[in-house]
């Protein structure tokens, strides 16, 4: 079984001008982080406040700290590393977080609204896709594969802004094809 490509970030990987600079193409093409929404933060966190006074409620004791010290940075640094997702579409490239995709596979582009989304992830999924999808973002976009050596028939990923993605994703390709 074959996995979508992975690139192992490290700080050696020379910076998005650097690389860019040699092959006299644009640096970045389209770049979206799927953070998490705003409104989530304090709902989240007074949650886990909520639950941390519940852990000792009416107990007079000196470790009343504890359930908060552990609860809140627990649930902010989940909401954090939820939103660290990342998609660029760079120097003939998708990169969504450490997976990259080169353009030349790509043979379609589909822009999906949320209830294509969620029929395309649920009754109709297809076996093997390679799919990053968040719940709090309505639309995604499709790419459709054609790597005879990789069994990924497409990956399917959120974006708030997917028609710009899938323009993105094509004309990327585009200019590629014609180096």
């Amino acid at each position: 079984m074959t996995y979508p490509r992975r690139v192992a970030q490290d700080s050696a990987t020379p910076s998005d001008t650097d690389r860019h600079a040699a092959t006299g193409r644009s640096a970045t093409t389209y770049r979206e982080r799927l953070t998490v929404p705003l409104l989530a933060w304090p709902i989240a966190l007074a949650c886990a406040a909520f639950l941390a006074a519940e852990v000792f409620l009416g107990a007079s004791t000196p470790l009343i700290w504890v359930p908060y010290a552990i609860l809140i940075p627990g649930t902010a640094a989940t909401l954090f590393i939820l939103g660290r997702i990342l998609i660029l579409v760079s120097d003939g490239e998708l990169y969504v977080d450490d997976a990259h995709l080169p353009l030349r596979w790509v043979t379609e582009v589909n822009v999906l609204d949320a209830n294509a989304k969620r029929a395309l992830l649920g009754p109709i999924a297809e076996r093997y896709a390679f799919i990053v999808q968040r719940p709090w973002i309505g639309g995604a976009v499709r790419v459709v594969l054609n790597d005879p050596a990789d069994p990924t028939p497409c990956w399917v990923v959120s974006s708030r802004r997917p028609a710009a993605l899938a323009a993105a994703i094509i004309a990327e390709r585009d200019a590629g094809s014609h180096d």
